[in-house]
């Protein structure tokens, strides 16, 4: 099983960067491949961005391609989010999951571990 713990959002004005962090739990953090997603108030999950498991391949939501950059450090258990150019529209709980799988996974569905979250809000 693993545990994860996302921190690092907050409150950021329009334009501005912040990068969230997973802490991730276990000695196979190295074997999963990790996602970011998110969730506004009344909407769906979203696919934010996803990195394979050496870091090689990442993808992208199309909303965020160019302003948000997925990595991980596998020495330190950890998958970050490094977000610039916020817009009031990324406004939203932030959440990492881990999954066995591999390739492009968008769908929350194809995920097995979630973290509780961390709320990003981006004033205009």
């Amino acid at each position: 099983q693993v545990q994860l713990v996302e921190s690092g959002g907050g409150l950021v004005q329009a334009g501005g960067s912040l990068r969230l962090s997973c802490a991730a739990s276990g000695r196979t953090f190295s074997s999963y491949t990790m996602g970011w997603f998110r969730q506004a108030p009344g909407q769906e999950r979203e696919f934010v961005a996803t990195i394979s498991r050496s870091a090689r391949n990442t993808y992208y939501a199309d909303s965020v391609k160019g302003r948000f950059t997925i990595s991980r450090d596998n020495a330190k258990n950890t998958v970050y989010l490094q977000m610039n150019s916020l817009k009031p529209e990324d406004t939203a709980v932030y959440y990492c999951a881990s999954t066995s799988a591999w390739g492009d996974l968008r769908s929350p569905d194809q995920y097995d571990y979630w973290g509780q979250g961390t709320q990003l809000t981006v004033s205009s």
